[in-house]
């Protein structure tokens, strides 16, 4: 029988570090996420991605890199298994691991076979479909009649709200097929080898857009306040500004609001559902116990926060940045079930199943393990966390132009502002944040400084403030040492010289 643990790793897209319900989020539905932290597992309340987009961040998850370490800044820079690049998935597999992948990607190239860095690159059969009796449903970012017309406030919104099934019990899209083969696939895995699975989900990433029950299961009295728009935007990274007049949202009264965030709440809620199918999965195949669970998300969405929707690719706010992160060891790890305040990044997670299961990689990373956080034996894991995104002028290989932007694509009001160096929009920046402070450095623009007790929602960028003098030299030092210590990666293996 195998010894070494499953690794389960359940990665969802945008989701925002305060949308659980064991955060004290009286709006968030999360029973599930909720009864493993209180049961089993440890939730990080101070967890921090890496780049507040999708590839980026999953490289650097998938790596324990930095973006900077070797250029993964973009949605169109991915890992490379021929430039010796690793991935954890490939590293699993060659340590005997069966690595099941449902196939939403954002981390390797498409010129690249799948199965080079798993054993079952999942998609559902002719043969899936017809036994679960379900047909595909058109994803709201196809079938955008939601928007209405060009000029309409709702245009670049992302606001779809509820989905309509059809007569179907659900609305069957791209995370119903990966959780239903995975149940599936669970249920007649013979165990002959420990098992990864690695569901790469879609929700909550906008067109905010759910189906019932979990289109109305938000209450949307008990939505938290957001955080308004700044009256004045110079003090704050000019891309924010050209987005949020891009968007045409400023007409919008709180109502409605508060039916984009509870659908993206809902969205959440079905995703919290799915994972407790997943666990039952595991319960009922004997595999739960020796599974290491890893639940967390690539980076978090804006979702009515500052007046805006969706991401930036370098504005490092925390409803981008932070992210839950809960983790349920296998059982031979003794567990402390709590949630932890311990500032943790997303580096952290691959560095963590390396300890579990006994491995040294064969490179540098910068990850930390976590399990002395889960086992209580430590309270505190970093003095600061970091990310970073954004581009050098004249880097038009950064600019994604390959999303082949025009002006009725959803993306348009951020992309159209990547494209152009006449203004600071897309210019390098870097964050440094300890529990009480975060400083953020621009290289084009007004570096940012704020007192998160005082300020928790980053409007007051106290840059100038000569009472900060001394915390700003600190961070400003801290952040250097943190390039120092990660600006390069050194081969293990050595070149002949003679």
């Amino acid at each position: 029988m195998n010894q070494k643990p499953n690794i389960i790793i359940f990665n969802v897209d945008q989701w925002r570090g305060d949308v659980l319900g064991h955060m004290d989020n009286p709006a968030a539905e999360t029973p599930n996420f909720d009864k493993i932290v209180e049961e089993d597992g440890v939730s990080f309340s101070n967890a921090f991605c890496q780049n507040p987009v999708c590839t980026p961040s999953r490289c650097s998850f998938m790596t324990g890199w930095y973006p900077h370490v070797r250029g993964h800044r973009t949605m169109y820079h991915m890992l490379h298994l021929d430039r010796n690049e690793p991935n954890l998935l490939k590293i699993l597999k060659d340590n005997g691991y069966f690595v099941w992948w449902g196939f939403r990607n954002d981390l390797i190239t498409a010129e690249q076979d799948p199965l080079d860095i798993c054993d079952v690159k999942y998609w559902p059969s002719k043969e899936d479909l017809a036994r679960w009796g379900h047909k595909w449903k058109p994803s709201p970012h196809l079938s955008q009649k939601w928007r209405g017309e060009p000029d309409d406030d709702n245009y670049y919104s992302f606001h779809a709200g509820k989905l309509d099934k059809k007569g179907d019990d659900i609305y069957f899209d791209f995370d119903w097929a990966m959780i239903l083969g995975a149940s599936d696939f669970i249920r007649e895995y013979k165990q002959e080898k420990p098992l990864c699975m690695y569901f790469a989900l879609m929700n909550p990433h906008p067109p905010y857009g759910i189906e019932e029950p979990w289109f109305s299961k938000i209450n949307r009295k008990k939505l938290p306040s957001r955080i308004k728009a700044p009256d004045d935007w110079s003090k704050k990274p000019a891309i924010l500004k050209g987005i949020y007049e891009g968007q045409n949202l400023q007409g919008w009264t709180e109502d409605r609001w508060d039916e984009l965030r509870a659908t993206y709440y809902g969205m959440c809620a079905r995703l919290d559902h799915q994972f407790g199918m997943i666990i039952e999965e595991l319960k009922k195949a004997n595999l739960y116990n020796n599974s290491a669970i890893f639940f967390f998300s690539d980076h978090g969405d804006f979702t009515g926060d500052y007046g805006l929707v969706e991401k930036t690719q370098n504005t490092l706010e925390d409803c981008l940045t932070r992210v839950p992160f809960i983790i349920k060891p296998p059982q031979n790890i003794s567990i402390k079930p709590r949630i932890s305040n311990a500032l943790v990044e997303l580096v952290d997670f691959s560095a963590t199943v390396y300890d579990l299961i006994g491995l040294k990689p064969n490179y540098t990373h910068f990850g930390k393990s976590l399990i002395s956080l889960l086992e209580g034996k430590e309270n505190e894991h970093r003095d600061a966390v970091f990310s970073e995104g954004g581009r050098l002028y004249g880097e038009e290989h950064a600019m994604e132009k390959e999303s082949r932007p025009k002006s009725k694509d959803l993306y348009w009001p951020r992309l159209r502002l990547q494209l152009t160096d006449e203004e600071p929009y897309h210019g390098k920046a870097s964050m440094c944040r300890t529990k009480d402070f975060k400083y953020i450095k621009r290289i084009y623009e007004k570096d940012e400084l704020y007192d998160l007790k005082k300020d928790p929602g980053e409007l007051n960028n106290v840059i100038d403030d000569p009472n900060y003098k001394d915390i700003l030299l600190n961070l400003k030092e801290r952040m250097l040492t943190w390039y120092m210590e990660t600006c390069d990666v050194v081969p293990f293996k050595t070149d002949r010289r003679f």
